[in-house]
């Protein structure tokens, strides 16, 4: 992510479901039979290679590592429990993941009482909101769902926001990418989807830091200069008296943008 974005972005969100970790154990951890971390053992690391050079065969040798290298970690691994939970709900933990209801957690249990360790499952659950991939979920307003991958409740309008900055904040630019400029037209659209007023979604995502704040009153600066051209343009058209089609054709509009307009122009006359 270039400077700016990172300068703009806070460093955690501010709403449990959408404080992240990474999909690992932390360093220096390692995951036991239960899927509860257990700390790494002090010098197993000198006692294991020692091992492995009494082990070897006749005539090998074993390569150090060279003098003021760290050896390279180990392969990532997900948590055993997550990968459990992926083959019995592939359509929530599987290749995409769905927002999950609140409550998800007695659900599994309830379920699944006999199979799953209580801490596990928690240890688990945490990766797995924390997760890049299931704060992307989030971040696209998607519904929350119940074990049978049903939309049950809306994604809170805060959770949604905390989530994009959370996103953005990991993101790494391409080659001339703007991340603030998408990040602020995507905080608009959460904003315009929510379907609230500027006061209410305000009340709900403005947090403590002014520089995230800006960000987000430049995307209501954004919203209101085309809500004013929404309302100018339902105008101009209950005026002319066309159909939606019509009114685009008469002045070289694309119709799917009229009827964007129009429908915005009425969901903020009935607010």
């Amino acid at each position: 992510m270039n400077d700016t974005v990172n300068a703009t972005l806070p460093s955690s969100t501010e709403a449990a479901q959408t404080d992240q970790r990474a999909e690992t154990p932390a360093a220096g951890e390692t995951v036991g039979d239960d899927g509860a971390p257990r700390e790494r053992r002090r010098g197993g690391g000198r006692r294991s290679r020692a091992r492995r050079a009494q082990e070897a065969p006749a005539g090998t040798a074993h390569q150090a590592d060279p003098p003021g290298t760290t050896p390279a970690p180990g392969p990532r691994r997900t948590h055993p429990l997550l990968e459990q939970l992926a083959g019995w709900y592939p359509h929530l933990f599987g290749a995409q993941f769905l927002p999950l209801k609140r409550g998800i957690f007695h659900d599994l249990m309830a379920a699944h009482a006999e199979a799953i360790n209580k801490d596990a499952l928690k240890l688990a659950l945490s990766i797995h909101t924390r997760s890049t991939r299931y704060l992307n979920a989030v971040a696209q307003g998607l519904k929350r769902h119940d074990l049978q991958g049903q939309p049950v409740e809306d994604m809170a309008p805060e959770h949604v926001h905390h989530a994009l900055l959370e996103v953005f904040r990991r993101r790494k630019p391409r080659d001339g990418e703007d991340l603030q400029d998408k990040l602020r037209r995507r905080i608009a659209q959460a904003y315009e989807a929510s379907g609230l007023t500027r006061e209410a979604y305000d009340a709900l995502v403005r947090g403590r830091d002014e520089r995230a704040n800006a960000l987000l009153d430049e995307a209501f600066a954004e919203v209101a200069e085309r809500d004013a051209k929404a309302e100018a343009l339902a105008r101009a058209f209950e005026a002319s008296g066309a159909t939606p089609a019509q009114f685009a054709d008469m002045y070289g509009m694309d119709a799917r943008a009229v009827q964007r307009a129009l429908a915005r122009a009425h969901q903020l006359r009935g607010a």
